[in-house]
């Protein structure tokens, strides 16, 4: 692996810059970290820093960020792990409060690149889709085990594929013949029992997304990360995310939603709101980043703030 490759552009670099502007930050904790973009400009913006963890699943783009982040190799911590252990890895350094915590969730481009990950239809590789090599469950077990039934209800919540009856019914049609292994060959199935045309969109696309959410658990992942992310914050410490589809933004909005309301408070006998929230809708990428930077182009932006 050549870690001399150019990185993804991150997205929405200069809106995350943004919300800790004035802030003074002494921890910080980022998942899922990539090539660490995002801790490259943070770190720059803010030497006050005394320590900055890196989380991420997949341990390739820990390497490429290790080398990104090597003239702040005294402060960064790099965590191969799933970020909602968060609280493990915090309690193991011994930190009580964190001042920031950052999302950016979903897959990176660097790992759609990567063949042999298996993310990518457009890409010929095993039916992996595994964010961390050392996880349990691959794309091509699920394809191969589920009963219809269960890819169907997978297909339709993972990837809210309208077609999902169609497709699950290819998909177990096709492997009573053979085995399905690869990308490739997942993604002709699709193709050729949808027969129709999706515009730009590929047939495929859902059905790789609800699969991939599957594998790496990441909805369930992205809850419990952001409702202990809001346990470790400081007061005035703030959180914030980076999502690409309805599901993820879905489950931010309403952890966000439900902390800023008045909740019991045992201690004071009366109720109080864990956050306030700072984007009362979700910030999207700006046309000219969309133009430089495709990929921003379904990103949305959530912060709150504790209070």
């Amino acid at each position: 692996m050549s870690l001399n490759k150019k990185p993804h552009q991150s997205v929405m670099l200069n809106e995350f810059l943004s919300f800790f502007e004035g802030k003074k930050i002494s921890v910080f904790f980022e998942g899922t970290l990539g090539a660490g973009g995002h801790a490259k400009a943070l770190l720059e913006a803010h030497p006050e820093i005394e320590v900055y963890i890196g989380c991420d699943k997949d341990p390739e783009s820990l390497e490429i960020a290790k080398v990104n982040l090597a003239p702040w190799k005294d402060k960064v911590e790099l965590v191969q792990g799933d970020f909602s252990d968060l609280d493990v890895y915090l309690k193991k350094k011994k930190i009580k409060t964190v001042d920031g915590f950052f999302f950016d969730v979903g897959v990176s481009s660097m790992q759609l690149d990567k063949g042999h990950k298996g993310f990518s239809f457009s890409k010929e590789g095993p039916l992996d889709m595994r964010m961390d090599p050392y996880g349990d469950v691959t794309a091509e077990y699920i394809v191969n085990t589920f009963s219809e039934k269960e890819l169907g209800n997978l297909f339709r919540e993972y990837g809210e594929e309208r077609q999902w009856k169609m497709a699950a019914k290819a998909v177990v049609d096709a492997r009573k013949k053979e085995r399905i292994k690869t990308t490739t060959e997942l993604a002709n199935i699709i193709v050729e029992a949808f027969q129709n045309k999706r515009g730009k969109l590929h047939p495929a696309t859902l059905i790789f997304q609800a699969l991939r959410i599957c594998v790496n658990k990441e909805l369930d992942a992205l809850n419990m990360a952001l409702t202990k992310s809001i346990q470790f914050l400081s007061k005035g410490g703030r959180v914030g995310v980076i999502s690409f589809h309805s599901l993820e933004d879905r489950i931010v909005k309403n952890v966000f939603k439900d902390a800023s309301l008045v909740t019991k408070d045992e201690k004071k006998k009366g109720k109080a709101a864990l956050l306030h929230i700072l984007t009362k809708k979700p910030l999207q990428a700006t046309l000219n980043e969309i133009k430089f930077n495709p990929r921003s182009r379904s990103a949305k932006m959530r912060f709150a703030e504790k209070m």
